[in-house]
């Protein structure tokens, strides 16, 4: 069955629509989603990128559209272990992306440790999202998150109820500088000899990720985007946590939408040619230095556009 599973995973990539997942299910003699979600979890752990620890984690989740997500632990030989991203991390990213309106229930390898407890506090119904703990043996069942995280600190603490959660609609107000000092940031040629019409697209897809930011904390929205050298791009958005450490930069979203489209993300490296940040100016949480370090260690070559936006009080 494991070996079915891991198939069919990777044919299907990081998503798993629900028609797919309906007709594994039949497949593997599987009754119930929930189910599943635990027959994909090997799986998972195979296509997770942990060159620095060598311990792999997958976390496989079912959203409320039907559609089964997956998420890997993912190391950057490099850098400080702080920029990893967690397999639940990595989950929650990739519905973002997919536009995923809420999770279900999950199932991972290993216990969820307390910084992705956190992160998962961001999401509307948090306490209630079912956990499956598959390393705990034969006879495991699924737990709410409010068990392993009885007494959280989250979104209900620091936001009014109604504000917009991860994986919900968001709209962040932010505006072009004036066309001097655009013009100033956008200074220097082409990328790499990508050409314009692909530096045209990182911006937008930056932009995009900017205004669709989970940043109420900071109130500092952020977007990233990196091209390969086929002039695909990624993007992804900035994630807070109510906590702060918990959270995800932009520029790990873009690495998970990268590896979510079929890139490979090993050790053989990141194939980005280019890169683009969008944030607004000024402000107390930025993310080039990040962007810099991180491209300096998995794509060196890769060059970097930062734009500068102002902010609206209102960004959310």
């Amino acid at each position: 069955m494991e070996e079915k599973t891991a198939r069919s995973t990777v044919e299907i990539g990081f998503v798993i629509e629900a028609a797919a997942a309906a007709a594994m299910m039949k497949e593997l003699g599987v009754a119930a989603a929930p189910e599943l979600l635990a027959t994909l979890v090997p799986a998972a752990q195979r296509l997770a990128r942990p060159p620095i620890s060598n311990f792999p984690v997958g976390a496989v989740g079912l959203g409320t559209s039907g559609r089964i997500y997956v998420g890997v632990n993912v190391e950057f030989p490099g850098l400080p272990l702080h920029h990893s991203i967690h397999a639940e991390q990595f989950l929650v990213t990739n519905a973002a992306i997919h536009g995923e309106a809420g999770i279900r229930c999950i199932a991972v390898s290993s216990a969820p440790c307390g910084h992705c407890r956190q992160f998962l506090q961001e999401l509307r119904g948090a306490a209630e999202i079912q956990i499956l703990v598959t390393s705990d043996g034969p006879g495991s069942a699924f737990r709410p998150l409010c068990s392993f995280l009885p007494r959280p600190f989250g979104p209900p603490d620091l936001l009014h109820k109604d504000h917009p959660l991860l994986l919900e609609p968001h709209d962040n107000k932010i505006f072009l500088l004036d066309d001097e000092e655009e013009a100033e940031a956008a200074a220097g040629g082409t990328c790499n000899g990508i050409g314009g019409q692909v530096e045209a697209r990182l911006r937008a897809a930056a932009e995009g990720a900017a205004r669709a930011a989970h940043a109420p904390y900071s109130k500092c929205p952020a977007g990233f985007a990196v091209a390969d050298g086929k002039g695909r791009v990624y993007s992804g958005s900035y994630e807070e946590s109510a906590a702060y450490n918990p959270s995800l930069g932009p520029i790990q979203a873009a690495a998970v939408a990268y590896m979510a489209a079929g890139g490979d993300g090993s050790g053989k490296g990141y194939e980005f040619v280019a890169a683009a940040l969008v944030e607004a100016k000024g402000v107390a949480v930025s993310h080039e230095a990040t962007a810099r370090i991180f491209l300096a260690a998995v794509a060196p070559r890769a060059h970097l556009k930062v734009y500068r936006f102002q902010s609206s009080a209102d960004a959310a």
